[in-house]
């Protein structure tokens, strides 16, 4: 198997492949046949600077075409890649570049400043650059299901980010939920909205279209929910996929109505609430169709295409994925996920016979129900944010003593992150130290994860061992 080969060279060359929407507004479109070529290039370019089969290339682009070919120019030749979200700092960075070892990084000139601050100590190349498209095209090599292809990060709900591999299996593994939920169908333009570097984004911008016949959009751009829906009754989109969040402030802040030849609306990442559901359906006709999956497994389960909509839940399992319920925690059987990851970089593969999800959930008539994490972790607009990693940056700072964080309740982004701060003997609460505190984070590590709740108390509740009791402080917040 080789997806540049089986799913992008085999491709009718006229056939559309990507509508790029760039920062500056420009519009392109993209073709299979220029796809191909390019990528093939840009593997030529990577092998000339040393990359082998099986090394690991790094990219720090955006939703950008050039992303896309680097993806498949490391397919094409058995590289494995690692796609990192433009969000990150130079601390998030490090670690992925200890973690990884990559020999070579491909990045945005936009985030040179911050990948320098990084340090990385392999061959750095940036884009725009025609020139890395100037090599020779290089053939696609022979793979197996179990060869190393993708690497992607957790959200560090118990200490540090750990890298999760996947493998081949994982490209050809998502016909699955690309046919029953997703539901691309030859001649679709579907817009997956995540950001390049999000695990969501790895299997939905353009890997599941594409196996389906479908075409992709690329927005480049910041999420703004009025321009979200001109675009879509302008490129006429036909399958939509967005974190629950962006469907939450578009209720809130736009006005949803009917998008020609729009026929799907999906979303994944976090509980979505009932009343959006409504609001989505009374506007648009349609109901948005929830699933759900992991880092480490992809998607497991989605809404069924057939079946009435079943307002907060998750749907079932995708067709020959297994899941049971057991004391309140979703467990599934690895051997039937057919986008199961390999192993966590640098340890020994997972447990063939059981993953526990770590998330608790409740069955009603086969169709499962979110109910929360069982560790700490906060879900915030779609992304998972682990407390141990704000918590770090927040007591770096000379005025903190100790921090908490937990999750409070949000009507937009479902959650926000609210960090409850012990100061430091001389240090007084204000406003101005909740901003700059605030700004600390944000420089610290990836801004999304910054707290938009600051609340000071003289000390924080503790177990008999010393533990955070955070449970208790989300229940006071």
């Amino acid at each position: 198997m080789n997806f540049a080969r089986d799913v992008v060279d085999v491709a009718p060359a006229d056939r559309l492949a990507l509508v790029e929407l760039a920062r500056d507004e420009t519009r392109r479109e993209w073709y299979f046949g220029e796809i191909a070529e390019r990528s093939a290039r840009l593997a030529g370019t990577f092998a000339a600077h040393g990359v082998r089969r099986g090394d690991v290339v790094m990219t720090l682009i955006g939703n950008r075409p050039d992303w896309v070919c680097a993806m498949v120019a490391c397919f094409r030749i058995g590289a494995v890649v690692l796609p990192c979200t433009e969000q990150l700092r130079a601390k998030d960075l490090r670690l992925r570049l200890d973690a990884a070892r990559p020999v070579l990084v491909l990045a945005d000139e936009r985030n040179a400043g911050e990948l320098e601050a990084a340090k990385p100590s392999c061959t750095v190349l940036t884009i725009p650059d025609e020139a890395l498209y100037a090599a020779a095209p290089v053939p696609a090599v022979e793979l197996g299901p179990l060869d190393p292809c993708l690497i992607t990060f957790t959200s560090g709900t118990a200490g540090e980010a750990k890298g999760v591999l996947h493998a081949q299996r994982y490209l050809t593994g998502q016909h699955v939920q690309a046919e029953h939920w997703l539901d691309a169908r030859p001649g679709d333009l579907v817009w997956c909205t995540a950001a390049s570097g999000w695990s969501k984004s790895a299997r939905n911008v353009f890997i599941a279209p594409w196996i389906r016949g479908a075409a992709a959009l690329l927005h480049d751009a910041r999420f703004d929910p009025e321009q979200r829906l001109q675009l879509l009754e302008r490129e006429r989109v036909n399958v939509l996929c967005m974190a629950p969040t962006e469907y939450r402030v578009i209720a809130k802040r736009a006005e949803p109505r009917p998008v020609p030849g729009l026929r799907g609306l999906v979303a994944a990442g976090e509980a979505l609430n009932p009343e959006v559901l409504r609001t989505f359906h009374d506007a648009t006709g349609l109901w948005i169709r929830d699933g759900y999956g992991q880092t480490e497994t992809g998607q497991m389960t989605g809404a069924p295409l057939d079946e009435q909509i079943r307002p907060g839940s998750m749907g079932r399992p995708l067709p020959g994925v297994k899941l049971w319920i057991d004391d309140g925690e979703l467990v599934a059987d690895p051997s039937t996920v057919p986008t199961f990851f390999l192993r966590y970089l640098d340890d020994e593969p997972p447990a063939a016979d059981v993953w526990r999800t770590g998330d608790r959930v409740r069955q009603d008539d086969g169709f499962l129900y979110f109910e929360g994490r069982a560790d700490d972790v906060i879900i915030s607009a779609g992304y998972r944010i682990g407390p141990f990693e704000v918590e770090s940056a927040l007591v770096a700072h000379p005025a903190v003593a100790e921090a908490a964080v937990v999750a409070a309740p949000d009507d937009e982004r479902g959650a926000i992150v609210r960090a409850v701060i012990v100061l430091r003997d001389g240090a007084a609460p204000s406003d101005a130290l909740a901003s700059e505190l605030q700004e600390h984070v944000k420089a610290t590590t990836a801004p999304y994860k910054y707290p938009r709740r600051i609340d000071f108390a003289a000390d924080l509740p503790k177990t008999s061992s010393g533990k955070i009791r955070r449970a208790l402080l989300r229940e006071q917040g």
